[in-house]
């Protein structure tokens, strides 16, 4: 408890030299964050409580009642369109950023989501669930555009001093976006069979708000001056960002721009970035993709969607809280039973779990520029596995003493707490800078696709797993922990208040280290025989 104080009250006092210093540079993190991943995370939360009366609209469409397996189908597609469109979105982002420029792609995605926002509100209005279809394809495709160019805007615009606080908000932008999905869910807010239709046009309202305000700021330093070529507009950017009190660290950025454009990491909008293909083939990159890779699957198989979740397993194929069917089994709706609470009473509890994950998420962001992202990764992974250890062990035994599942919950909120204070956080900011400007918005293109294609496959094999070991499949989750944290604290450079030229050549050590090794060797002693 003691430290989790400490950790609010640095919070606190950053924020406040944030204000102080970096009045701007706050402002474009919040604008960012409510039209960024804050999308994502009500989209993942939000669709649960819409599944009821959804069904009832499409049963309601047809002249004849619709047969289960039928209305099975039609409500698996309205979820998994979503994920079709943001993998297109996710896709497109890399091109769409770099041709057109991170600010004006996202003012043009907040036109579609808008878009979008109608054609889910008039769908009941209108009888045709086409509506819906075409609405939940367009605001995936907007979350899928949105999510990789967040973090991006983010980690350009923030001095490398705060680097790692303004990436970590991207994750904390996501948990507010997950328990603002669960309070409107809420059938006293617009959770009932009447408001469902705005509860799906929500996301309209944040888009909304990120239109009318990021025209107010400019773009991204990086950008403006690497593919751009404006070297003016680019320290006036730095300017208006960081405040014009202190030029060395301007001109300190400056400096280090040059360089990366001497290094040819400089991009235009006519040649593009680098395609992801290409980044398999260039060697100074090996490294940094394996790591990409790492923290994806990471991420990805750390067991935190299955542990979270909090609304009621459905045994049937219909999706949950995870927007991809089939849905991923959750073990906190049958320990919070176990534990003698009522069914009505646990979606608070998950909506609960869901705040302490925002407050883990904020407490990341106040101590990662502290410790660093690399204790951040590897401790984070260990923790969770651990917990995980002791959560197979709490529910393998939670029978025979009616206080073993409250231990079980305990272990849930660790876990949570423990991804939001490490992985959550630190994995945004080290995805943005262990790449360069030219190789970043391509890398971010990977990253996306292997997201949105991981959990399609792992929402369609964990529910096999997890019939066929029950709660031992948590020892699956807990060997990948262990390892990825293993890797991470071998093979991960700590990239905390470095420029991204200094963590390029960090990583050129390591891709070309029998180059280097071969040129540092002294000369081979000449051999030569008497006359």
């Amino acid at each position: 408890m003691v430290v989790v104080v400490v950790m609010v009250v640095m919070l606190v006092v950053m924020v406040v030299v944030i204000v102080i210093q970096y009045r701007k540079l706050l402002q474009m993190i919040l604008v960012l964050g409510i039209g960024g991943t804050f999308q994502a995370g009500f989209q993942v939360s939000m669709i649960t409580f819409t599944s009821p009366h959804v069904k009832a609209f499409l049963n309601s469409t047809f002249r004849d009642p619709v047969p289960p397996e039928t209305l099975t189908f039609l409500w698996s597609l309205v979820v998994s369109i979503f994920a079709f469109g943001g993998l297109l979105g996710s896709i497109l982002s890399g091109y769409l950023a770099t041709k057109y420029g991170k600010k004006k792609c996202l003012l043009g995605n907040n036109l579609a989501m808008l878009a979008a926002s109608l054609l889910l509100a008039s769908s009941r209005w209108a009888a045709s669930f086409e509506l819906i279809l075409a609405g939940r394809f367009l605001c995936g495709f907007c979350v899928g555009l949105g999510i990789p160019l967040h973090p991006q805007y983010l980690g350009e615009v923030s001095p490398k001093s705060l680097r790692g606080f303004a990436n970590a908000t991207a994750s904390t932008f996501w948990s507010l976006g997950k328990v603002c999905g669960q309070v409107t869910g809420q059938r006293e807010v617009l959770g009932s069979a009447d408001r469902w239709p705005f509860l799906m046009a929500f996301s309209g309202l944040p888009a909304l708000v990120q239109l009318l305000t990021l025209p107010f700021f400019p773009e991204s330093p990086p950008d403006l001056f690497l593919c751009r070529g404006d070297e003016q507009r680019s320290r006036e950017a730095m300017e208006a960002y960081w405040g014009a009190g202190k030029p060395w660290r301007i001109q300190e950025e400056m400096e280090d721009l040059w360089r990366q454009k001497a290094s040819g990491v400089a991009c235009s909008s006519a040649g593009g970035p680098r395609a992801c293909w290409s980044l398999f083939r260039e060697r100074s990159l090996r490294r940094q993709l394996c790591l990409l890779i790492l923290l994806t699957a990471g991420v990805q198989l750390s067991g935190i969607q299955a542990v979270e979740s909090g609304a009621r397993p459905v045994r049937h194929g219909l999706p949950g809280t995870c927007s991809f069917p089939p849905q991923i089994y959750s073990y906190t709706f049958e320990v919070l039973s176990a534990a003698g609470f009522q069914e009505d009473d646990i979606p608070s509890l998950s909506m609960g779990l869901s705040a302490f994950e925002l407050l883990s998420a904020l407490l990341c962001s106040a101590v990662i520029e502290r410790f660093g992202r690399r204790v951040l990764l590897w401790g984070g992974y260990w923790v969770m596995a651990t917990v995980l250890a002791g959560l197979t062990l709490t529910l393998s035994l939670q029978h025979l003493q009616p206080w073993i599942p409250y231990c079980s919950l305990g272990l849930i909120f660790g876990f949570v707490f423990s991804f939001g204070m490490g992985p959550a956080g630190a994995t945004a900011s080290v995805r943005m800078e262990i790449f360069d400007q030219a190789s970043r918005p391509s890398s971010f293109v990977f990253s996306a696709v292997l997201n949105w294609v991981g959990t399609l496959v792992i929402g369609m094999v964990f529910p096999f797993i997890v019939e066929h070991f029950g709660q031992f499949c948590f020892l699956l989750f807990m060997a990948v922990l262990y390892l990825s944290g293993f890797l991470v604290y071998f093979y991960l450079p700590e990239t905390k208040e470095k420029s991204i030229m200094e963590i390029r050549k960090e990583f050129d050590k390591i891709n070309f280290k029998k180059e280097l090794e071969t040129s540092a060797a002294p000369d081979a002693p000449a051999f030569c025989t008497k006359l």
